[in-house]
């Protein structure tokens, strides 16, 4: 049956694939947006054929008026809050514009709800972040109390991967903190008055169109502007870090099933069940761009691996997935590289490649592991269908549109 569906924050990355895929559903698609001066944030929509399809409203989350007026338009059966400040590092330098975006926005539009007594159900985006720091290994647990002293709340099993909804909060950043804020408020509106709120905690999940302030589109984009000999080599944070990549279409899936199918009050885990490093995100864009990995190895020649994209079957935290060399090795805690190794030398069949750690480009507070248990969604019929290399195929594909590497809407 056709239903009225909001959703804020459609001109961002993961809004117009949600609204695409609403629209094929026969959903009559609302959208809240932000005007800016470009009207940038439309060509994802344009781009994607369905411009003309979403029934746009003005408006802001940090506004109640805006909310109240765009409730009043749409009357809508469901709600998918997707507005945030989303970018981390952005968190750390203006953690009061995440805050009040994400927390003050969130608790805003529950109470334009509330206040228009609608009975819809709201589809809250999470974060993987929110779990922040967990605990690998017995070694990461030593070299976390070395590091800060305490972990809080306090440990109750090694490994703590993969995470369930049960795992505890560590959050690592103003943007962490402020998605717990929104995820407690619409819990709190469904304890106190009756919303039917649903909260999905999504893991990292990418592909074509993500920000360039992200860091795979950041990786991609690079790498082919490498290959298109536009640059001469690739600068990088942390690339020991690990993720829970999924594509943007499975994470979409995700919310549209729990939108139908999920508990009211209650969170769902959204994610891939494997977890790859940065460097394995590096090298596997360049080998979908023809190069062939040889090693990998420091600036000063230590630490080198030679086959690093080579398939490893080792199982971890109980779990097999798809992993390279150089993420068992980091796994193991037999490899890491740090500031002090200033970069990377990546031989090649086309020659070597520099890739250059950039200090500005590591977090103030890292969160060094994540990766997913999706039991819970996977109930209700939840499957991920697309593999690491398909989401780094789709963004190499929109990168090697040279429009794109130039201005990234």
């Amino acid at each position: 049956m056709s239903k009225s569906v909001l959703i804020t924050g459609i001109t961002g990355f993961v809004g117009p694939y949600l609204a695409r895929e609403l629209l094929q559903k026969d959903h009559e698609v609302y959208g809240l947006y932000r005007r800016r001066v470009d009207n940038s944030g439309l060509m994802r929509l344009r781009q994607m054929n369905i411009l003309y399809d979403v029934k746009l409203i003005e408006g802001d989350v940090t506004n109640l008026s805006s909310l109240i007026f765009a409730l009043s338009k749409c009357k809508p059966d469901l709600i998918f809050h997707l507005a945030a400040q989303s970018f981390i590092p952005r968190s750390f330098d203006d953690p009061l514009e995440t805050f009040r975006i994400n927390s003050y926005g969130t608790q805003n539009l529950l109470e334009a709800v509330r206040l228009k007594d609608l009975d819809c159900k709201l589809v809250f985006a999470g974060s993987s972040e929110e779990y922040g720091l967990q605990i690998a290994s017995e070694k990461h647990y030593a070299w976390i109390l070395e590091k800060y002293g305490n972990v809080s709340p306090k440990v109750a099993r090694i490994p703590e991967l993969p995470v369930n909804e049960d795992n505890p909060f560590r959050p690592m950043s103003p943007y962490a903190i402020s998605k717990i804020d929104g995820e407690l408020l619409f819990t709190n509106y469904h304890n106190v008055y009756g919303l039917k709120t649903i909260i999905s905690r999504a893991f990292n999940h990418e592909g074509a169109g993500r920000g360039s302030e992200f860091v795979t589109s950041s990786i991609v984009r690079q790498c082919v502007s490498f290959e298109r000999k536009e640059c001469k080599e690739i600068t990088i944070g942390n690339v020991n870090v690990f993720r829970d990549w999924s594509h943007v279409e499975d994470i979409v899936n995700g919310y549209v099933l729990l939108s139908e199918k999920a508990k009211n009050g209650e969170p769902y885990v959204q994610g891939s069940r494997r977890t790859n490093s940065v460097l394995s995100y590096i090298l596997l864009t360049l080998e979908q761009l023809g190069y062939e990995i040889k090693q990998v190895e420091a600036f000063n020649g230590g630490k080198r691996v030679k086959g690093p994209t080579d398939n490893a079957e080792e199982h971890f935290f109980g779990a097999r997935f798809s992993k390279t060399k150089v993420d068992e090795l980091f796994l193991r805690g037999e490899l890491e590289y740090t500031l002090e190794d200033r970069g990377l030398n990546v031989t090649t069949n086309k020659g070597r490649i520099r890739i250059v750690f950039d200090p500005s480009k590591f977090r103030k507070a890292e969160v060094p592991i994540l990766m997913s248990d999706t039991s819970k969604i996977e109930k209700l019929g939840f499957n991920a269908r697309f593999q690491l290399i398909d989401i780094i195929k789709d963004q190499v594909d929109y990168y090697l549109d040279p429009s794109k590497r130039r201005v990234d809407w």
